[in-house]
């Protein structure tokens, strides 16, 4: 398949650079694939589009608030994204370092009581630092970080007026388990009383972790799609997880996915075994022609083009449906990407 075929013109007004006022005022496009029909709805409208026992599967994911800045002796600014840890060493990507960097020290921008020392350059643009005094990425960011928006949202360099907002509304209401540099953002739209009033509708919910790295946002950038190297993530799933949907698999209901990084932890499970709890890393990807394994359903925001997770939708729906629904989206003036609106297709 030819990633050409993935492509698609976006209006730059649509890519929604702020949340919307309210969780589920978003938009709902709505899509059935055994009629084809496309419906206009809001997010609001969820719980009455599903049935009595579908099991919707979240990612419990926490987004860290992975981006800093750092000063360079001479008083320039450095850009940085923390990525892992290891050793007590940060795994970061760092921007506009310069030269003479192994051995460089810098000051946190926001607290200059802390420092960081280069160690070692891994190529393109990843280094391996050491803090001091010494700090963990998840506690010190929670003072000095902030949100890594993806960079089709535009902030302002060092601060925002939208910061506060973005710590809380690029996060999910369920989210647990730090280690994430994007957000699930399928999720974006669920508020506890959502929650609540699916439950109310027997509606199951369960929930697995996959720290989403930046490999997510990774063009395509070969001609044919079998050609792309696609990232892996590490995933877990807990027993209470695979007890819901080996329960559900028995049982017939649906397995609906929150979101294209749930989607691709119940997919990299074997067909033909039961689902077991486990950690473990998936370079699924999926594309057109797909053969679904679990999956009977998706929910999820409108993607990049020529991007891993438009392919994954053109696997469920069918690429000249995927065309279709996006160009009715454009028309009807949907807002696009990670604060965007939303589509559910069953």
């Amino acid at each position: 398949m030819r990633t050409d075929d993935l492509d698609f013109h976006l209006p730059p007004e649509l890519i929604a650079q702020v949340p919307p006022r309210e969780r589920t005022a978003s938009r709902l496009l709505h899509y059935t694939r055994d009629s084809r029909e496309i419906a206009h709805r809001v997010f609001a409208d969820l719980p009455s589009l599903l049935r009595t026992g579908d099991l919707l599967v979240f990612n419990d994911t926490r987004v860290l608030p992975a981006r800093f800045y750092l000063r360079k002796p001479t008083g320039g600014l450095v850009e940085g994204l923390y990525l892992a840890e290891q050793s007590g060493e940060w795994q970061v990507l760092l921007r506009n370092l310069g030269r003479g960097r192994r051995g460089m020290t810098l000051e946190f921008h926001h607290d200059d009581d802390y420092t960081a020392t280069v160690i070692e350059e891994r190529g393109n643009g990843e280094y391996l630092i050491g803090v001091n005094p010494a700090r963990s990425g998840s506690e010190l960011l929670r003072r000095l970080g902030r949100m890594p928006l993806p960079p089709y949202i535009r902030r302002e360099k060092l601060a925002d007026a939208h910061d506060a907002e973005d710590l809380e509304r690029y996060q999910t209401v369920y989210a647990k388990e730090a280690g994430a540099v994007a957000a699930p953002t399928a999720g974006l739209h669920f508020t506890p009383e959502l929650l609540g009033e699916l439950e109310g509708r027997g509606v199951g919910r369960a929930f697995v972790t996959l720290h989403v790295g930046l490999g997510t946002f990774k063009p395509v950038t070969a001609d044919a799609l079998e050609e792309h190297a696609m990232h892996s993530e590490e995933y877990e799933i807990s027993a209470e997880a695979a007890e819901a949907l080996n329960s559900a698999k028995r049982e017939g209901r649906r397995i609906i996915a929150v979101g294209t990084t749930s989607a691709r932890v119940i997919e990299s499970q074997p067909a033909d075994r039961a689902f077991e709890a486990r950690r473990g890393a998936t370079d699924i990807f999926i594309y057109p022609p797909y053969q679904w394994r679990h999956l009977a359903g998706l929910v999820t925001n409108f993607h990049l083009p020529r991007s891993t997770l438009i392919a994954l939708v053109a696997a469920l729906v069918g690429l000249d449906e995927q065309r279709r629904i996006y160009a009715e989206a454009i028309r009807e003036r949907y807002r696009f990407f990670s604060y965007g609106d939303a589509m559910f297709v069953e």
